[in-house]
């Protein structure tokens, strides 16, 4: 079986406000889970990565509503992170959020500090919760939460339908499951976690971060719902965590 090869990574935070250092903690994030990376291209319009010499001052100029693409450069290797926000409209009670974007190759180094660079964007944007997923297993969640033409979503493997994120109570409760799994103190409390009568497996592979969030490793190795162990892990923590997706009854 081939390792996927790219690390899709998504966190949500409270919307920005002003020029707000929080984008750049996030870039900074990823760059100190990865000594030597370095995130200081910007893409042209025709996609060819431009030098930004003074990167922090070009982040901190660009942040209103989320910042630009900014990437390391490099096409065979390529990493990239970006921020955007989603409009209360759209948003669990109302309220707009900041999304942090990244991608990165899922090779033997980044596997190797995966759970750092998800702690260290999500604490550096003060998240609420996020994710990191193996892009193919991604894909098939995004399933969870997609309507159809004919309207509900049409979850595949078996995986729960998960409610739309503007119909989500609370911008404290995740939206649903990945492979890395951040949750910040309150959307650990909002969801029920840790009960360790209950939850001695996924505490055996999860770490406390220095604001008192949690970084939580579903499976051992990179979710592959192609395993059927793998699948039934999600499956489980989704039997675990009603409220994760809006499932629990009001």
């Amino acid at each position: 079986m081939t390792q996927p090869r790219t690390l899709a990574l998504i966190v949500y935070a409270p919307a920005l406000v002003g020029a707000d250092d929080r984008t750049l903690n996030a870039v900074r994030g990823i760059e100190k889970a990865l000594p030597g990376l370095r995130l200081e291209y910007r893409l042209s319009t025709s996609g060819r990565p431009v030098a930004l010499p003074q990167r922090d001052a070009w982040l901190t100029e660009n942040t209103a509503r989320g910042f630009p693409l900014v990437c390391n450069g490099d096409r065979n290797y390529p990493v990239t992170v970006n921020g955007v926000e989603r409009a209360g409209l759209f948003s669990p009670g109302g309220q707009p959020l900041f999304e942090v974007h990244a991608e990165l190759p899922l090779d033997e180094r980044v596997l190797a500090s995966a759970t750092a660079v998800l702690e260290g964007v999500a604490e550096g944007a003060r998240a609420l919760w996020g994710r990191a997923t193996p892009y193919d297993a991604a894909v098939d969640i995004a399933y969870q939460t997609a309507p159809t033409r004919e309207g509900p979503p049409a979850p595949r493997r078996g995986l729960p339908a998960l409610k739309l994120f503007k119909h989500i109570r609370s911008p404290e409760i995740p939206y649903y499951l990945g492979w890395l799994n951040y949750w910040s103190s309150a959307a650990a409390q909002a969801i029920g976690f840790p009960d360790p009568a209950r939850d001695a497996e996924l505490l055996s592979r999860a770490r406390r971060t220095a604001t008192g969030g949690w970084v939580v490793q579903l499976t051992e190795t990179p979710l592959d719902l192609d395993n059927p162990a793998h699948l039934d892990a999600l499956k489980r923590a989704y039997e675990r965590f009603p409220e994760i997706g809006g499932r629990a009854a009001p």
